[in-house]
């Protein structure tokens, strides 16, 4: 089973916005990862039955990687998302439920693929927020580079396990309610309901869940 990873990573610079290294790094996970299950990236019979499901535990870039290499996309309930804020990714055939689960260490890559200068610009650009529009651009194609380079680093620098994951239920279909406020439609199991009317939780002043920059958050 061969993969071309130069491939995945340029379809997903066009999804991210740009390539960087956890991109490219969530593209080789993911890689080692099929060939590990003897799995290919998921068509159209596996998404719409989401036979194979991605199991990531951040909400980085990594992740991108993983939906352009795997095929498994929020959208089509294949990519399921714990938010244990590690870079990793366990792939799994539903039924059979023992994945492969593929983890790296930032730290240790730091050490071996990282240019000091890189780690400065990075943390000058986006951890700071202090960068210049040419201090940007520098980074962007530093970024590029070591993304491309993050594609060939051997499967010893991962750690790679078999794993028993619980079994994860297909998605549902509910029904929709219209909200007795902003006639809206919303799914039957996100509705409040006061006084006997179905409500949206927006409207209901219900606080909600929502997937953000640190994981998941309380709204409202």
């Amino acid at each position: 089973m061969k993969f071309d990873a130069n491939d995945m990573l340029r379809e997903a610079n066009e999804f991210h916005g740009h390539v960087c290294p956890f991109l490219a790094l969530g593209v080789r996970a993911s890689i080692i990862a099929m060939e590990k299950l003897r799995a290919e990236k998921a068509g159209t019979e596996e998404s719409v039955e989401e036979d194979i499901l991605a199991i990531v535990e951040c909400n980085n870039c990594f992740a991108d990687g993983v939906q352009i290499a795997t095929g498994c996309t929020f959208g089509n309930n294949s990519l399921v998302y714990f938010d244990l804020g590690k870079n990793a990714v366990t792939l799994v055939r539903r039924g059979e439920w023992e994945g492969v689960r593929v983890y790296i260490d930032a730290n240790a890559l730091d050490k071996k693929y990282f240019p000091e200068e890189a780690n400065e610009l990075f943390n000058k650009v986006v951890v700071r927020r202090q960068g210049n529009e040419e201090d940007r651009k520098e980074l962007t194609e530093m970024w590029k580079r070591i993304g491309y380079k993050m594609l060939e680093i051997p499967e010893d620098d991962f750690k790679i396990e078999i794993v028993d994951v619980e079994p994860i239920e297909q998605a549902p279909i509910f029904k929709n309610v219209r909200c007795s406020k902003c006639d809206e439609l919303v799914m039957e199991t996100r509705a409040s309901y006061i006084d006997g009317k179905p409500y949206c939780l927006r409207c209901a002043g219900k606080a909600f869940n929502a997937v953000i920059g640190r994981g998941i958050v309380e709204m409202g």
